[in-house]
C-alpha cells in the first residue's frame, strides 16, 4: 500500500487516468498560448519588406531590432521563472500574455529605428519566462516517464505557430490600406490583441498544481500529487539537491546552455527570413500564398513532433535522437542553400523544420532530470535565456557571412554547421551527464493513452 492508501496497481491506474485528464484540460490551452507567443515574436519576418518601405529600416538595422528581443528575453527569464515558481502559473502567465500582448499591438505605430528596437526590446522583456515557465509548469503534472511526450506535445506549438501564423500575417498584410493603416499595422494589431484577451481567459482557466485542481476527481488527484512528489524526491537526490543559485554555475547546467543556443540558431536564423527564403525560391511577393507555402515544413514538423518524443520516451534515448535530429536539420538547411529548383528546397526546408522542431522536447528532459524545485525554475530559465539568445546571434550572423562572402548562402552554410555542432555536443553530454533516472521513486511507469 502507498502512503496514500492505494494499492500500487489502483494507483497506476488513477495516475494513468489523472494524465489523461490533464494532457486533455492543459495541453490544448498552452499550445494557444505558445502558437499566439511564437507568433507576436517572429510576425517581424513578414513585415520585414513594409517595414524597410515604410520606415527606411536597412537589413542590418532589421536584423539587429529582430534579435534585441532576445536580449530582453534573456536578461529577466531566470527572474521571471523564480517569481513563477513563487506565485504559481495561473497569474504570473496571465501577466506575461497581457503585457507581451499590449507591446506587440505597438508595433504598429513603429515610425523608425529607435521604436523598432525599443519595441522588439521591451517584447522581450514582456514575455521573458514564458517557455520555461511552461516547461517547468509541466514538471508540475508530468511524471519523469512522461515528460518528454507532454513537452512534445506542447512544442506542437512552434510548428503550429508557423502553420497558422504565416497564412493569418500574410493575409493580414494585404489589407494593406484599409481603414487608412499599413498591413503590417493591422498585423501586428489584431495578432498582438489576441495575446491580451487569450491573457485574461489564463486567469480563469490554469491551475497551479493537481493538489489544486477541483476538474480532477479526488482519488486521482491525491495520486497524481503522491506521484509527483516521488519523482521530485527522486530528482533531488539525484542532482545532490541544488539551491537556485548553485544551478545558474552549475557545469551542467552551462553546458545545457551552449546546447540550447546551437539549437535556436538554427531555428531562428531561418524563421526570421523564411517569408522572404520562399518569396525567392517560388518568385512570388509575401503575402497570402507564400504565407500558405511557409506552412509547409511547419506541418511536416508537427507531425514529427507528435510522434518523435513517445520514441525516444520508450527507448530512453533522448540525446541520440535529438542529435540525429539536428544533423538532420543541418543537412536540410545547407541543401535548400543550393537546390537547383524549388521543389528540392523546399523539401530541404521541410527536413530542417523537423530536425529542429522535433529535437527540443528531447534537449528539455535532460536537465529536468536531475534538478528539482527553485533550481529547476532558474535552470530553465537560464538555459532558455541564454540559448535563445541565438535569436538574437542568428539574422546578426548570417546577414554577416553573406556580406562578409558576398553570397546568399553563406549564412545558410553557417547556420547549416551551427546545428551540426550542437549535435556533437549532446552526444559528448554523455561523457559527463549522471545516468538519467528512468522511473519514479518506486520504480513504477505510466503510459497513458494519448
Amino acid at each position: 500500500m502507498t502512503s496514500q492508501g492505494h494499492a500500487p496497481g489502483t494507483e497506476d491506474a488513477l495516475v494513468a487516468s489523472a494524465l489523461r485528464r490533464t494532457a486533455k484540460r492543459l495541453i490544448p490551452f498552452l499550445l494557444l498560448m505558445y502558437v499566439i507567443a511564437f507568433i507576436d515574436r517572429s510576425n517581424v519576418g513578414f513585415a520585414k519588406e513594409e517595414l524597410e518601405a515604410s520606415t527606411g529600416l536597412s537589413a542590418a538595422a532589421y536584423a539587429f531590432g529582430a534579435g534585441l528581443f532576445f536580449i530582453g528575453y534573456a536578461v529577466f527569464e531566470v527572474p521571471s521563472n523564480l517569481l513563477m515558481h513563487r506565485v504559481g502559473a495561473r497569474w504570473w502567465m496571465a501577466r506575461i500574455m497581457i503585457t507581451w500582448g499590449v507591446v506587440a499591438t505597438a508595433f504598429m505605430f513603429v515610425t523608425n529605428e529607435t521604436t523598432f528596437y525599443v519595441l522588439r526590446f521591451l517584447l522581450g522583456v514582456c514575455e521573458a519566462g514564458f517557455f520555461p515557465g511552461v516547461l517547468l509548469y509541466l514538471t508540475y503534472w508530468f511524471p519523469q516517464e512522461r515528460r518528454a511526450w507532454a513537452t512534445g506535445l506542447f512544442q506542437m506549438g512552434l510548428p503550429l505557430a508557423n502553420m497558422v501564423g504565416g497564412p493569418l500575417s500574410g493575409g493580414l498584410l494585404e489589407l494593406d490600406g484599409f481603414a487608412g493603416l499599413r498591413g503590417y499595422q493591422w498585423m501586428f494589431m489584431v495578432e498582438g490583441l489576441m495575446a491580451v484577451v487569450v491573457g485574461f481567459v489564463a486567469v480563469k482557466f490554469l491551475t497551479n498544481t493537481p493538489a489544486e485542481a477541483a476538474w480532477l476527481p479526488a482519488a486521482e488527484r491525491e495520486a497524481l500529487t503522491a506521484r509527483i512528489a516521488r519523482d521530485d524526491t527522486a530528482r533531488a537526490d539525484h542532482g545532490g539537491a541544488l539551491g537556485w543559485a548553485r544551478a545558474l554555475v552549475n557545469p551542467r547546467v552551462l553546458y545545457f546552455c551552449l546546447v540550447c543556443l546551437c539549437i535556436q540558431v538554427a531555428v531562428y536564423g531561418l524563421t526570421f527570413f523564411l517569408p522572404t527564403q520562399v518569396s525567392e525560391i517560388t518568385g512570388r511577393e509575401v503575402g497570402f500564398s507564400v504565407g500558405v507555402l511557409t506552412a509547409v515544413p511547419w506541418a511536416c514538423a508537427l507531425v514529427a513532433v507528435a510522434l518523435l518524443p513517445r520514441v525516444a520516451d520508450r527507448l530512453r534515448a533522448h540525446s541520440e535522437i535529438a542529435a540525429a535530429l539536428l544533423v538532420l536539420s543541418g543537412a536540410g538547411i545547407a541543401v535548400s542553400a543550393v537546390a537547383g529548383n524549388a521543389l528540392l528546397a523546399m523539401a530541404a526546408l521541410c527536413v530542417a523544420a523537423i530536425g529542429f522542431v522535433a529535437c527540443q522536447p528531447m534537449f528539455w528532459t535532460l536537465p529536468a532530470a536531475y534538478l528539482s524545485g527553485a533550481a529547476l525554475a532558474a535552470g530553465f530559465g537560464l538555459i532558455n535565456g541564454l540559448g535563445n539568445l541565438g535569436g538574437f546571434v542568428a539574422p546578426n550572423v548570417r546577414v554577416w557571412a553573406e556580406e562578409t562572402f558576398d553570397s546568399t548562402t553563406a549564412g545558410l552554410f553557417v547556420l547549416a554547421g551551427t546545428a551540426v555542432v550542437g549535435a556533437l555536443l549532446l552526444l559528448a553530454s554523455r561523457l559527463f551527464r549522471d545516468r538519467t533516472p528512468a522511473a519514479p521513486a518506486d520504480g513504477r511507469t505510466t503510459a497513458p493513452a494519448a
